[in-house]
């Protein structure tokens, strides 16, 4: 699914993209397939018996809460399409930190530029994976963000998303946990304020 963004003052960034329409039905169902694969919910949701059924508004008007909440959320949540190169069409605010991007440079990149060369076979076995048991939540690799800065995440979940039909619309990651490395290894920041100096760790803040 392709996804419009719609830009305000400044030509480069989008205005609040989770509240854009079609933001909201892929954020819709990015959270209706997670919840289908693994039955848990991402993020807190209104149970849908305690929804009102009067009208349509009132769905939409969850979805858009929704959709501000995961955008904004503390953990890293991507996806891309179904294209034969997948392009990414969603990253929330977390993830563009960790990536090192804005939204329009995110928007449309192609997925497999998110690892380097070495670990893009592995990337590739990860996402056949999921496409064959619907999810998996036991992945850790290594990434890039766009300055070149390598880390590695930890106990990632990816998904197949699908929409109302059931049809296989692209796929998603989200985690919590990730360590920033250096080239020489000598020492990285682990989320959370831990220094690994040469083999040990310690105390310190971020890098």
């Amino acid at each position: 699914m392709a996804i419009e963004l719609l830009h305000s003052g400044n030509p480069n960034e989008p205005s609040a993209p989770w509240s854009q329409e079609s933001w909201v039905t892929w954020t819709a169902q990015m959270l209706d397939s997670y919840h289908k694969w693994t039955g848990r919910h991402l993020i807190h949701r209104v149970p849908s018996n305690e929804l009102p059924s009067d009208t349509a508004d009132t769905l939409r008007a969850v979805q858009l809460t929704e959709s501000q909440k995961l955008f904004e959320a503390p953990f890293v949540v991507v996806s891309h399409g179904t294209e034969a190169d997948p392009l990414l069409n969603y990253g929330n605010q977390t993830a563009l930190e960790l990536w090192e991007m804005s939204l329009s440079q995110l928007i449309g990149t192609p997925s497999r530029r998110t690892a380097e060369p070495v670990h893009r076979e592995e990337r590739a076995m990860l996402l056949q994976r999921t496409r064959d048991f619907g999810f998996i939540d036991d992945y850790s690799g290594i990434r890039i963000s766009a300055t070149g800065r390598r880390f590695r995440i930890h106990q990632a979940t990816v998904w197949n998303i699908v929409d109302s039909t059931g049809n296989h619309v692209g796929q998603a990651a989200a985690f919590s946990s990730w360590t920033f490395l250096q080239p020489d290894q000598s020492w990285c920041h682990e989320k959370g304020g831990a220094v690994l100096i040469e083999g040990r760790r310690e105390k310190g803040g971020a890098v």
